[in-house]
């Protein structure tokens, strides 16, 4: 499991640079570092830690321009290369993940002298996926968001940063989308799924009142599927993610 947390890693890391240092500095650039920092942290080396790190770079950098695309020509076909760059990143790790060795090294060290029990007996492998699985709830989550909602047209490209486009007057949601799956993913670790549903609950509850809005009804239809698309879409993010930590 540890060549899909470093996967992960590397992707949410190139995702987090480019909406924290928008244009000044690549998301690749900070996903390679990343990726290399966990290698050397596993203590993985030989043939094997290099094919995977080269591997690892090429589905980074391939990601990181296909959303640079997606959002520099809007529209459901300038979307897709981007899922299907990480689709096939994740089944490619899945598939091969029985020949992933042991993550092992510095990791493993600062591991077993952690002064914290749960986090003691924690195992590296699983440490790195979880790692991977948190770090993709932020930002790469809002970016799986927008090109779901761009590949199925549910805002029309020609309303993209207008006035009309619902993501305009929903932007509470690129907050509070990171902050959602965070803790869903937190309370499904904890084995609260049942206050996890409460949270989802409570998020459609908060939306109501916008979505009825007497001022806009015509818009009414196009915020309630905007919303709906993109609320599922992020409840997905966080139950694979929470899929992956089990």
């Amino acid at each position: 499991m540890t060549w899909i947390g470093l996967l992960l890693a590397g992707v949410a890391t190139t995702d987090l640079v480019r909406s924290v240092t928008p244009g000044r500095v690549p998301g690749w650039v900070g996903g390679l570092v990343a990726l290399l920092l966990l290698t050397l942290l596993t203590g993985a080396h030989g043939p094997l830690a290099l094919v995977t790190l080269l591997v690892g770079a090429v589905l980074v950098v391939a990601w990181d321009r296909c959303v640079a695309l997606a959002d520099s020509r809007p529209g459901p076909w300038s979307a897709a290369p981007a899922l299907l760059v990480l689709g096939g990143g994740l089944l490619l790790a899945l598939l091969a993940a029985p020949w992933s060795p042991a993550a092992g090294g510095l990791l493993s060290e600062w591991l077993q002298r952690s002064p914290w029990p749960s986090v003691e007996s924690l195992d590296p492998d699983r440490a790195v996926l979880l790692l991977g699985v948190l770090l993709a709830q932020l930002s790469t989550g809002n970016v799986l968001v927008r090109l779901v909602l761009a590949v199925t047209d549910t805002v029309a490209p020609r309303l993209v940063h207008t006035v009309d486009d619902p993501a305009e007057q929903l932007r509470g949601g690129r907050l509070l989308g990171p902050m959602e799956r965070l803790v869903i993913v937190g309370l499904g670790l904890a084995g609260q799924l049942t206050a996890a549903s409460i949270v989802i609950a409570a998020k459609g509850l908060l939306r109501w009142p916008e979505l009825q809005s007497r001022v806009d009804q015509h818009q009414v239809h196009r915020l309630t599927e905007y919303f709906l698309v993109g609320s599922f879409v992020s409840w997905l993010v966080a139950l694979g993610g929470l899929v992956l930590a089990h």
